[in-house]
């Protein structure tokens, strides 16, 4: 799987928004340790880091062409996360990683007493763009694969066998709206088509699907993502 910056950030303003609405639920104290897992470019990272003074925060990424090549950003697999945090932070990236009851279980023994987590996942996954890639990947051979997030109702199930409290989980529609087909498939050659082998009868295929399921000019591109916020008990309960 390889990640492109440029075309991922071809649709900045859009993927800023839900990051704005997250940071909405995150509870401020001086001298925190955060984490950004999946930190991609970094530049979010950088903005939690101004919204948390006098606090260290680190960006984690696996993709060595998406991670900055400066302090506070380290290359590692979230899976692989060690230490304590008082904040577990992360934007768009958590679907990438399987078996999501055995990874919350993970964040949440890497998260403070009184830490907070703070999660952004696509939950687009039932749109036309993305079944499409899927049936094009089958077509051509290739493997689909599959996609690990659980329903709404299974993470606030799952946050409150963990001991959670203060437990938001929702899911909330983005509409964006996009010059044509064309334009839904630069956003998902940035995202969701990294995780296939994107060959000139791949890509043609795949933009035919999308030009018959989403016609016109302007297109509404309504794009779902699933937001959560949990708070770790400050003791044992």
């Amino acid at each position: 799987m390889t990640w492109n910056p440029e075309q991922y950030n071809r649709f900045r303003s859009e993927r800023l928004a839900p990051f704005e609405d997250l940071v909405r639920w995150l509870k401020v104290r001086p001298g925190m340790k955060a984490v950004d897992l999946g930190c991609g470019p970094g530049e979010l990272t950088r903005r939690l880091g101004t919204l948390l003074p006098e606090s260290e925060v680190v960006g984690i990424d696996s993709s060595p062409e998406m991670i900055p090549k400066e302090p506070g950003f380290q290359l590692a697999r979230i899976e692989d996360l060690e230490g304590q945090y008082d904040l577990i932070f992360s934007h768009a990236a958590l679907h990438w990683v399987d078996d999501h009851p055995a990874l919350f279980s993970k964040l949440w023994a890497c998260l403070k007493p009184g830490g907070q987590l703070l999660v952004q996942m696509p939950y687009n996954f039932d749109h036309p763009s993305h079944l499409a890639a899927a049936r094009v990947a089958q077509s051509l051979g290739q493997p689909v694969r599959e996609v690990p997030v659980l329903r709404v109702e299974d993470y606030a199930r799952l946050l409150y066998d963990l001991g959670a409290l203060e437990t938001q989980v929702l899911v909330k529609v983005y509409p964006h709206v996009l010059a044509d087909a064309d334009a839904i498939v630069e956003w998902t050659k940035g995202t969701l088509l990294t995780a296939y082998t994107v060959t000139e009868a791949f890509l043609e295929n795949y933009q035919a699907e999308v030009r018959r399921a989403c016609p016109g000019s302007p297109v509404f591109y309504g794009f779902k993502r699933l937001l959560l916020s949990a708070e770790k008990p400050a003791t044992s309960i």
